[in-house]
């Protein structure tokens, strides 16, 4: 799926905490939050799209989830989610690759029986079951990067996929590479990554890999793999991966490096020139840094506004009637985002409250993120109860309404808008705070059911308030529209 995706170390957030995030894009479908019991986790995996049957551990633990409603169509489909020992980790941000490794190991597709004795073949792992084999079965984000590099290079899988990590102490990112290799790289602690749908790392360290293993991993046979078949283009010492592995197509320059460009000039305003004939990057560039310092510490609303973000204050931004080249790039914020979740790990903090998943569901950079405790056995109707009946009890429908709304009428509507984000952030941090405390201050962490319970009626509440605000304002620009006195 199109998709977006954040990554920010420990010593480069506000707060110490180690985050990741990403928008889950490309199907408007339904989606839940959810927490996955040890007693509902299968011990035998089979996939829809792959029809691939895969035997799992016996010793799951507990893990959040965002799956799709829909689970008999197109499978399961977690956006992310955090386990019960504190590791986060998203799906998948889909990336692009070259002929040149697609043709040297090939997607494992899956392929349906033919004729009369023709044998079904079933394809290897994707976006649809990556979450549900890995996440209940690690204990670290390094363990996850090494179980789902084992997985796929036993099954193989059907696409190009990127796909993070987290722990309290560590950030990991993981790129296929064809059908069954793949590399990684710890994020240092000082750092933000940016990923748009778009082969990622541009610096890895083989020797690292393949001897002290402290922050470069990938399939054993990488190197022999790259150089057989030729795929390193770079000059000079050090090994990019972008330039061996990637992609530099003109649907790039449309889709994927703008992106890249308007992150990285949020976060490296000053560094960097952005804008005019000298410009260091432009939104074409094929070299824009996948990691990089930030100017300043990074907040949870830093990276929710970038997510749901279109190129504001730029001549791309498609909502300014007065930019030059406005829609001209595909935006980060998109209608069609099912999900956008931003996890973080709060190491300073007692694991009970460590994990907090701070969620916006359904449409573009116009519905409202709101926090939620990871460590719980339940969460609330009003985020885990969603069907495909259209309804205001469910957040993700709510949300949908909102931003469709305010996308129609955004001049009158936006301001409405920015309203209702700023109270449900506002209200949000406000709750984490208050039960923060009371853990800390001894209080078992059976509270943390009432704390989701309490933000959930806020949101709803708030997102009440909105929708009758919104759908108000759009009724009045309607253009049939008359009173009595018009004539």
């Amino acid at each position: 799926m199109p998709c977006t995706t954040i990554l920010v170390g420990k010593n480069a957030s506000n707060d110490g905490s180690t985050i990741i995030s990403r928008n889950d894009d490309g199907s408007f479908e339904p989606k839940q939050l959810r927490v996955i019991l040890p007693e509902k986790q299968p011990r035998k995996y089979k996939s829809v799209i792959a029809h691939l049957e895969i035997e799992l551990p016996d010793d799951p633990i507990r893990y959040t989830s965002a799956p799709g409603f829909e689970k008999k169509k197109n499978g399961i489909w977690p956006a992310c989610g955090i386990n019960a020992a504190n590791v986060a980790m998203t799906a998948t941000e889909t990336i692009t690759s070259n002929p040149r490794v697609v043709g040297a190991d090939p997607y494992v597709v899956y392929q349906a029986k033919k004729g009369k004795n023709g044998k079904e073949v079933p394809g290897g792992i994707g976006e649809e079951d990556i979450v549900t084999l890995v996440l209940p079965y690690v204990r670290t984000a390094r363990e996850g990067v090494l179980r789902l590099g084992e997985l796929l290079a036993t099954y193989g899988t059907y696409e190009a996929n990127g796909i993070a990590f987290c722990d309290k102490d560590e950030v990991w990112w993981l790129e296929t590479i064809g059908g069954h290799h793949w590399i990684a790289k710890r994020v240092p602690d000082d750092r933000v990554v940016i990923m748009p749908n778009q082969f990622g790392l541009d610096e890895f360290d083989f020797a690292d890999a393949y001897g002290k293993k402290e922050s470069n991993l990938c399939s054993p046979d990488l190197k022999e793999f790259v150089e057989n078949n030729h795929l390193y283009t770079g000059r000079g010492e050090g090994f990019n991966p972008r330039l061996a592995f990637g992609s530099r197509s003109d649907s790039d320059h449309i889709y994927n490096t703008p992106r890249a460009w308007f992150m990285a000039r949020y976060f490296l305003e000053r560094t960097y020139r952005w804008d005019g004939e000298n410009a260091d990057f432009t939104p074409e560039s094929n070299d824009i840094p996948w990691s990089f310092v930030p100017e300043r510490k990074v907040t949870i609303e830093d990276i929710r506004y970038l997510l749901g973000s279109f190129y504001q204050g730029t001549p791309y931004n498609p909502y300014d009637n007065t930019a030059a080249k406005k829609g001209k790039y595909r935006t980060i914020g998109v209608p069609n985002s099912d999900v956008c979740g931003i996890l973080q790990i709060r190491g300073d903090l007692p694991e009970a409250i460590r994990g907090v998943e701070w969620f916006s569901m359904g449409g573009s950079g116009f519905t409202a993120c709101f926090p939620f405790y990871a460590g719980v056995d339940e969460l609330p109707a009003y985020i885990s109860g969603t069907t495909d009946k259209v309804s205001t009890d469910a957040m993700y429908w709510q949300s949908r309404l909102i931003a469709a709304l305010t996308d129609a009428h955004y001049g009158s509507a936006i301001v409405l808008d920015d309203r209702y984000q700023h109270a449900v952030m506002n209200k949000g941090r406000k709750f984490l705070y208050e039960y923060d405390a009371k853990v800390l201050a001894g209080e078992s962490a059976d509270v943390l059911k009432e704390a989701n319970k309490k933000i959930t009626e806020m949101v709803k509440e708030e997102s009440d308030k909105a929708l009758r605000n919104i759908l108000q304002n759009a009724s009045e620009h309607m253009k049939i529209r008359y009173h009595r006195g018009d004539n």
